[in-house]
C-alpha cells in the first residue's frame, strides 16, 4: 500500500494574516448558522401566517354554506386569500370568487370525516407559483361538499430565491469583518512595526537611539517601554564594559611596563649583582599583573554556573578566614600598632552559595578592612529578617557618603588616605559586591559616627521564621 499524504495548509506568517484567517473561519460559521436559522424562521412565519389566514377565510365560506348564506361569486378574504372555491362531492365547481372563476378545482384532496380541515401546498399552480391551500369539509356528511381557500406563496419562497438572498448577505458580512479586522489588526500592529524597524537600525556602535513610545497602556505600548528599558540597560552595560577594558588596559599598562624594565635591564647586565633584584621586582611586578588577571577573571564567573550552590555554614566560614589572619602591623618600616581583631559570631547560620565566592568575598572585606585599621576592625556576624548580617568595621579613615558607592567600582581611585598598596588589584571591593549580588544578598557602607563599616546581608536557608541561636561566640 501506497503511504497516504496529508497535506496541510500554508499558516499565514503574520499576526495579521493568521487573525484575519482565524475572523473569516469564524464570521463564516457563525452567518451561516445565523442564515439557516433566518431561512427557517421566515419559512415557519409566513407559513404560519398563510395558512392561518387562508383557514379563517376558508371558515367563512363553510359557516355560510352551512347557514346557506353563500354568495356567488364568493368575496375574497382578507390578507390576499384571493382564491376561493366550494366543489360538490361529484368535483364540480358550485361557487368560486372572482380570481378563481373558470379554474378547475384548486385541489383534489377531500378531508375525511373525523378531519374536516386539511391544509397543503400545491406546486406549481395554475399561473405558475406555488398556493398555501386549505381544505374545509363542510359537514361530517359522506357526500358534503368541501370548501378550498388558497393564498399565493410569496415568490421568494417558493423557489430558492430566499437561500441565495441569505448566503449573499452572509457573504457580503463575511467579507465586511474581514476588511475590518485587516485594517483594524494592521492599524494596531502598526506600531510594533515602528519597533521592529527602530530596533534594526540600532547597532552596538549607537545604543542611544531609543523605539518610539505610543501612548496608552495596551500590549503594544508596554512592548515599546520594555524595549527601551532594555535598550538603557544594554546601553549602561556597553559603557561598564568600555570603561571596564579602559580601566583594564590602564591597569595592566603599569605593571607590564615595569616588567618590561626589569627584564631588560636584566638583559643588558646578566652579570650583574644588580640583576637579582631587578629580577626579584619583575617577580613583584608577575604577581601583581597575575592578580590582577585573576581578579578579572573572578569577576567574568561571578553569577554563572562555574560554580555549584550548595549549603555553606557561614559562620564557620567567617571563624576560618579569621583564624587564617594574624595581627596584622602593616610591614616593614611601618610604625603602626598591631591590629587587634575584635569578633562575635552567632553560630548555626547556613547560607546557599559557592563556598570559593564566599570566602573570596569575607577574605576581600577582611583584607580591606585590616589595611585600612588605626588599631582595631571589629567583626559582626548574626541574624537579622531572615538574612544573616556580617559587618566587619575598622578605626581608619571615614569614607565620605559621596564615595561610598564609588568604592565598589572597578580599580576605583579615592584620596591618598585610603588609596590601595601596590600590592592591591583596585578589584577587591568590586568582587565582594558582585558576590554578594550573585548570592541574591548586599553589600553596603554604613553610617557611623568614626571609621568605616561595611554591613553584608545573605539570604539564611532556613528562613526568617527560624529560632535565632541564643549564644555567640567572641574571639
Amino acid at each position: 500500500m501506497r503511504p497516504v499524504v496529508r497535506h496541510r495548509l500554508p499558516r499565514p506568517r503574520t499576526i495579521r494574516g493568521r487573525d484575519t484567517l482565524i475572523t473569516v473561519v469564524v464570521a463564516a460559521l457563525v452567518f451561516t448558522v445565523l442564515a439557516i436559522g433566518a431561512d427557517a424562521l421566515i419559512r415557519s412565519q409566513e407559513s404560519d401566517f398563510a395558512f392561518t389566514r387562508t383557514e379563517l377565510a376558508t371558515r367563512r365560506v363553510s359557516g355560510a354554506v352551512r347557514q346557506g348564506s353563500m354568495q356567488n361569486p364568493l368575496p375574497a378574504g382578507p390578507y390576499g386569500v384571493r382564491f376561493l372555491q366550494v366543489v360538490d362531492a361529484d368535483g364540480h365547481v358550485t361557487a368560486a370568487s372572482r380570481a378563481a372563476a373558470g379554474r378547475p378545482p384548486i385541489s383534489t384532496v377531500v378531508p375525511p370525516p373525523e378531519n374536516r380541515l386539511k391544509r397543503m401546498y400545491a406546486c406549481p399552480a395554475r399561473g405558475g407559483g406555488c398556493l398555501s391551500v386549505v381544505a374545509v369539509r363542510v359537514t361530517m356528511a359522506p357526500r358534503s361538499p368541501v370548501v378550498y381557500g388558497a393564498r399565493p406563496v410569496p415568490t421568494i419562497l417558493a423557489g430558492p430565491y430566499l437561500e441565495l438572498v441569505l448566503t449573499a448577505c452572509a457573504l457580503l458580512l463575511v467579507a465586511m469583518a474581514t476588511c475590518t479586522t485587516w485594517q483594524v489588526v494592521g492599524r494596531t500592529l502598526r506600531p510594533v512595526g515602528a519597533v521592529r524597524g527602530q530596533l534594526a537600525e540600532i547597532s552596538i556602535s549607537d545604543l542611544s537611539r531609543r523605539v518610539p513610545e505610543p501612548q496608552g497602556e495596551d500590549e503594544v505600548a508596554q512592548l515599546a517601554r520594555t524595549a527601551n528599558v532594555t535598550l538603557d540597560r544594554l546601553e549602561r552595560s556597553v559603557r561598564r564594559q568600555q570603561q571596564f577594558a579602559s580601566d583594564a588596559a590602564h591597569e595592566l599598562r603599569t605593571p607590564i611596563a615595569a616588567l618590561r624594565l626589569n627584564l631588560e635591564e636584566i638583559a643588558l647586565r646578566p652579570g650583574d649583582a644588580e640583576a637579582g633584584e631587578a629580577a626579584r621586582a619583575a617577580l613583584r611586578s608577575t604577581d601583581r599583573l597575575e592578580g590582577i588577571v585573576a581578579d578579572l577573571l573572578l569577576l567574568a564567573q561571578i553569577g554563572t554556573a562555574a560554580d555549584i550552590p550548595e549549603d555553606v555554614d557561614f559562620s564557620a566560614l567567617v571563624d576560618g578566614e579569621l583564624r587564617a589572619r594574624r595581627p596584622a602591623s602593616g610591614g616593614p618600616g611601618d610604625r603602626r600598632p598591631p591590629v587587634a581583631v575584635n569578633a562575635e559570631l552567632a553560630p548555626g547560620l547556613h547560607v546557599r552559595g559557592a563556598r570559593a565566592q564566599l570566602e573570596r568575598l569575607v577574605d576581600n572585606l577582611l583584607d580591606n578592612a585590616l589595611q585600612y585599621a588605626a588599631t582595631t576592625v571589629d567583626v559582626r556576624l548574626g541574624r537579622s529578617a531572615g538574612d544573616a548580617v556580617l559587618t566587619i568595621g575598622n578605626d581608619g579613615p571615614e569614607i565620605p557618603p559621596a564615595d561610598r558607592e564609588r568604592v565598589f567600582e572597578r580599580f576605583a581611585r579615592l584620596d591618598t588616605a585610603r588609596s590601595r598598596d601596590a600590592g592591591g588589584t583596585g578589584l577587591g571591593l568590586a568582587i565582594a559586591r558582585e558576590v554578594a549580588n550573585a548570592h541574591h544578598g548586599s553589600l553596603v557602607i554604613d553610617d557611623v559616627t568614626s571609621g568605616t563599616r561595611f554591613s553584608l546581608r545573605l539570604p539564611l536557608l532556613d528562613g526568617p521564621d527560624a529560632q535565632a541561636p541564643s549564644d555567640a561566640s567572641p574571639r
